[in-house]
């Protein structure tokens, strides 16, 4: 199965995100705040309605109509995630002494690169944008599954860490349905076709450590 291949590879980037210094000060609690604000404005402000809105661009390309149902209701239920998420986190961050997210905070560079990627993988071809979207799902899926395990009871950001957990059956409605999907458009499409799946994959996994990096480090950019 082609899902078995694109997790393989993605597994040594998955354990170094679930021990970067951003994930791991989130556990146990020692994360400076200005991270986790830095975090939730690039997330919620940038991140989440491009990926939102390159679904949308897969959902109206795919030829199979069950594909397309599938990409349409993860476009409707991750930018309604974005703004529970939003407003969540601005109701919690006075009780954990830190600073809301901005109305309009500027985009990290980093960010930027990482939003246009998947504008343009999904204006590439489908299996191009099923490469680039990917990632992001499973990675979510098992970063919110490692903090609701791993976290320190009782630390800082305990209640924040129950908010960040996705809806119950999110692996069975979402993930594992992913998934599949992978298998069934690299079944279907092209030798090269496939390859650039793989590729984009590749490059997107990667990604995701590039996110928790910028929130962590949170480089002053020259002006």
């Amino acid at each position: 199965m082609l899902h078995d291949e694109l997790l393989e590879m993605a597994d040594p980037v998955l354990r170094k995100v679930l021990d970067h210094p951003f994930w791991a000060g989130l556990r146990d609690g020692s994360l400076p705040g200005e991270a986790l604000t830095h975090f939730v404005q690039q997330d919620t402000g940038y991140l989440l309605p491009a990926y939102g809105r390159a679904m949308a661009r897969c959902a109206a390309v795919a030829p199979d109509d069950a594909h397309s149902v599938l990409f349409a209701r993860s476009v409707s239920g991750t930018m309604e995630a974005k703004d529970r998420l939003r407003a969540a986190f601005a109701d919690l961050a006075p009780s954990l002494g830190i600073e809301p997210p901005a109305e309009q905070a500027p985009i990290d560079p980093l960010t930027h690169a990482h939003c246009s990627f998947f504008h343009a993988a999904a204006a590439t071809s489908l299996p191009a944008g099923v490469g680039a979207l990917m990632p992001m799902t499973w990675f979510n899926y098992n970063v919110s599954k490692d903090l609701a395990e791993r976290h320190t009871p009782g630390s800082r950001y305990e209640p924040w860490i129950e908010l960040y957990q996705p809806s119950d059956g999110y692996y069975r409605h979402v993930v594992r349905r992913y998934l599949d999907l992978a298998d069934e458009i690299g079944d279907r499409c092209s030798g090269h076709e496939r390859r650039t799946l793989i590729e984009q994959f590749s490059i997107s996994v990667r990604y995701e450590w590039t996110f928790a990096e910028s929130a962590w480090r949170r480089p002053a950019w020259p002006v």
